[in-house]
């Protein structure tokens, strides 16, 4: 039994693994030759609202032969506060995987350890690895492998993402530079877990000079709500625009993992000038997750 629940405890062979099965997974699209799932009812549980990553796979999971089964957490008796591990025990005598979006990543750990099913991490406050898996897939799609390439993350670089990103460096051998306020700056404890290289300012054009793909996310990230304003006080500035565009290597990819709030972290000529590839950013979470449903299963 597999699951996916951090980038950290990915193996370098599974991130190939899935990223190989989702190039198939896209060019066979409406005439797969198996369905991994036929048979299976995969539950999505979410605490967090979601448009991509709700639609993607449930999408992926009736593609895959499966069907999908979602499950707000209000809904359950997980909302009126029924202990995790005890939704997962009923849960896993029923269901045959776990999709979970949430706040915290213990959450996910405990309910892949007591269901007994595969359980994949749509998100937590921790890490969003069906992100990353997307993105890394979208940049070698479009330019060939990563390694030795320069990502510039711009904005809240102690976000989900950038954690995701920062667990990726050093196994596929990029570099990696994030521009951050000092408050929004990752820790030094995760930087030495994670290793690879991997530099912090708070310097945005020097971040961005000759980067392979300027990469950004939204300042205000679900249940950080209450600090809206703190939050663009701090990071306005932090933004990727046509100029800073301008200082990273030509012909540079832009990505946004959505949804964008246009004005901060990234301009709308900006987001328009790249929508190409931002929202073929954003189709290939179908395509690689279901490579990681896949690889779950298999």
């Amino acid at each position: 039994m597999k699951h996916l629940l951090s980038l950290e405890k990915l193996a370098r062979a599974d991130f190939d693994k899935i990223l190989r099965a989702a190039t198939a997974f896209k060019r066979e699209r409406g005439h797969h030759k198996t369905q991994p799932l036929a048979g299976q009812t995969w539950a999505l549980m979410f605490s967090k609202s979601s448009t991509r990553t709700r639609v993607s796979f449930e999408v992926g999971i009736h593609e895959l032969g499966g069907r999908p089964m979602f499950l707000n957490a209000n809904d359950i008796q997980l909302g009126r506060g029924e202990p995790i591990k005890d939704t997962a025990r009923v849960l896993g005598r029923m269901i045959h995987g776990a999709v979970i979006r949430t706040f915290a990543q213990s959450d996910v750990e405990e309910f892949a350890r007591f269901s007994g099913v595969p359980t994949i991490n749509a998100l937590t406050d921790d890490e969003h690895p069906c992100q990353i898996l997307a993105d890394i897939f979208t940049f070698q799609e479009q330019r060939g492998p990563i390694a030795g390439k320069t990502v510039a993350f711009i904005g809240d670089g102690a976000c989900n993402v950038a954690n995701s990103w920062i667990w990726t460096a050093a196994k596929f051998g990029f570099e990696l530079r994030i521009a951050a306020p000092k408050k929004f700056q990752p820790s030094a404890a995760l930087l030495k877990r994670a290793g690879g290289k991997i530099s912090i300012s708070t310097d945005i054009k020097a971040t961005a000079k000759g980067a392979d793909l300027l990469y950004t996310d939204v300042w205000i990230s679900m249940g950080k709500e209450a600090e809206a304003k703190e939050r663009i006080k701090i990071l306005t500035g932090y933004q990727i625009n046509q100029s800073l565009v301008k200082l990273a290597k030509p012909g540079a990819l832009v990505m946004h993992c959505l949804p964008a709030y246009r004005g901060k972290e990234i301009d709308d000529a900006t987001l328009e000038a790249n929508a190409d590839t931002i929202f073929e950013e954003a189709e290939n979470r179908l395509h690689v997750q279901k490579a990681i449903l896949n690889w779950a299963v298999s």
